[in-house]
């Protein structure tokens, strides 16, 4: 597979309520497109890279049968809603909702007086039906925390064959992982497979080969095999 790059600032900015957006992923099968945006991978189905207005916020509003994945890029935000009312979330912390077969409702609000950013990957559930639950996620600065996917025989993450893990590496640090991947850059800059790329650079290819350039942040998105 030949490595391919979408670039963020290529894409149209769209939003709404408070907040604007870019969608880089948005899969034919969540029942709508965004022009420019790719598929995803399987069950991975949503990236968009978004920024809250000053005070800004999403609205309450459904998910059902999907899994939402939040991370916390810059700034700060306020969860409200059916799962884990209250709980802020802060820059290297990251949020997951699994919807289930009961859904659920949230709000996301940005506290303070200036913007800041924040990414929302959907994955849609191997199994329909799974009771609706939460989990939260310190990232850990210098190597992969994995907040996504993996067997059913654990809990530190929801079971999926979609592993999702996001990277905070120090300059010179390394990274390799077989197959097909996704891989979103979310600060600094670093080589993929020997190609340079900055924050707000989504790559698809195979057999990733990661090396951080200076101080770097990246989004990775594989499948199990089996």
């Amino acid at each position: 597979m030949k490595l391919e790059i979408l670039q963020r600032n290529n894409l149209e900015e769209g939003g709404f309520s408070g907040l604007k957006e870019h969608r880089l992923v948005v899969d034919e099968k969540v029942g709508f497109s965004s022009k420019g945006a790719w598929n995803g991978l399987d069950n991975f189905v949503y990236l968009a890279d978004a920024r809250f207005l000053p005070n800004g916020q999403t609205r309450m509003h459904s998910h059902k049968e999907i899994d939402v994945i939040s991370v916390m890029v810059a700034g700060n935000i306020v969860h409200e809603g059916s799962l884990s009312h209250g709980k802020n979330m802060q820059v290297g912390q990251a949020q997951v909702q699994r919807a289930g077969g009961e859904g659920f409702k949230h709000n996301e609000i940005n506290p303070d007086n200036k913007e800041n950013r924040m990414l929302q990957l959907w994955v849609l559930p191997d199994n329909e039906g799974e009771a609706a639950d939460y989990k939260f996620y310190d990232l850990k600065k210098g190597q992969l925390t994995k907040i996504y996917g993996g067997n059913k025989d654990q809990d530190a993450t929801f079971d999926s064959k979609i592993n999702i893990e996001v990277g905070h590496f120090n300059e010179g640090q390394q990274q390799s992982k077989q197959g097909e991947f996704l891989a979103y850059m979310i600060g600094g800059s670093a080589t993929i497979n020997s190609t340079e790329v900055k924050d707000g650079d989504l790559v698809r290819a195979e057999n990733l080969e990661f090396k951080a350039i200076k101080d770097a942040q990246v989004i990775i998105i594989t499948k199990r095999s089996k």
